[in-house]
């Protein structure tokens, strides 16, 4: 049996670990007109996707590098097998929400701006109630984590089911109760229209006043500047935030000067992080694809996800 024709594009000879990845899984790497696959390598750049689909005419499966991809969903079509990095770089995202969620917790934010010795700020990340806000790869791996703090987490997903290692599981309809229970509220949630706007002013005025909001989904989640009054007027704790709408934030914007705003530049997986874990999904999808197995990943056209 032939290896199968895959493409690696755009400009597939500065992605030699992409590259690597297919021959790995068993294909042949080779440009559009000859592919049966594409492993599309450059999300920023959505516009080009249609012109190389153009020109391969034969493809019919389309691995996209991200989780999130509300970039090219207006390109996702059924004449196409469509899959992403769902879960691919959940290990890493995780731990940076445990990271921020324990630096706010801690005060970290006033500590680290401080100039002099400060009074004492602080609450324990142990036994304390963490809902999540999405019920993916990331929620796994964080709910995994969580568990040497012995934390209540309560989980708000389309499709409410037990999920292992979480206390309550709830939907969408419960959104305000899940998060008047947290200490922690962690939005790790796919950007859609049903989910965009989810942090509203509605939603922060349902959180305790000592809660921190940890966002590692999409700026889009939440609507700045409701944050903005939220922080200003103490209605909730704190925001650690690795995604801003917009972004990147801008110079001078109000979250900047926020002691209780802890803000790193969309680094939950960093590139050095997520190329090889990139690569081993294309490289099981590869082997997967070729032996007629179902593929990691798969996008539902109707829900952009």
């Amino acid at each position: 049996m032939e290896p199968p024709c895959i493409a690696v594009e755009p400009d597939c000879w500065r992605r030699p670990a992409l590259a690597d990845a297919v021959i790995a899984g068993g294909g042949r790497v080779v440009g559009p007109p000859e592919a049966e696959a594409l492993v599309w390598a450059e999300p920023a750049a959505p516009e080009l996707l249609p012109g190389v689909l153009a020109a391969g005419l034969g493809i019919e499966w389309v691995q996209l590098p991200y989780a999130g991809i509300e970039d090219l969903t207006h390109l996702l079509d059924r004449d196409h097998r469509w899959t992403c990095g769902k879960g691919v770089y959940a290990e890493p995202v995780a731990e940076h929400v445990l990271m921020l969620a324990l630096a706010g917790l801690r005060g970290m934010g006033s500590y680290a701006r401080a100039r002099r010795w400060s009074p004492p700020e602080g609450r324990n990340l142990l036994g304390a109630r963490v809902t999540v806000l999405g019920g993916g790869g990331i929620t796994e791996s964080l709910v995994r984590l969580l568990g040497p703090w012995d934390c209540q987490i309560t989980v708000m997903r389309r499709h409410p089911a037990p999920m292992a290692g979480v206390d309550r599981v709830v939907g969408p309809e419960s959104l305000h109760d899940a998060l008047g229970d947290a200490d922690v509220v962690v939005v790790a949630l796919a950007l859609t229209p049903e989910t965009t706007g989810i942090i509203d002013a509605d939603a922060l005025r349902a959180m305790s006043p000592h809660a921190w909001l940890i966002n590692v989904g999409r700026g889009g989640h939440v609507v700045t500047g409701d944050l903005v009054e939220a922080l200003g007027t103490g209605a909730i704790g704190g925001a650690g935030l690795d995604v801003t709408d917009p972004e990147p934030l801008p110079d001078g914007h109000p979250l900047w000067s926020i002691d209780n705003c802890l803000i790193t530049p969309h680094v939950g997986n960093t590139p050095e992080m997520g190329l090889k874990l990139l690569a081993r999904r294309v490289t099981e999808n590869v082997r997967r694809y070729i032996a007629g197995q179902e593929l990691l990943g798969p996008v539902d056209v109707d829900l952009g996800y």
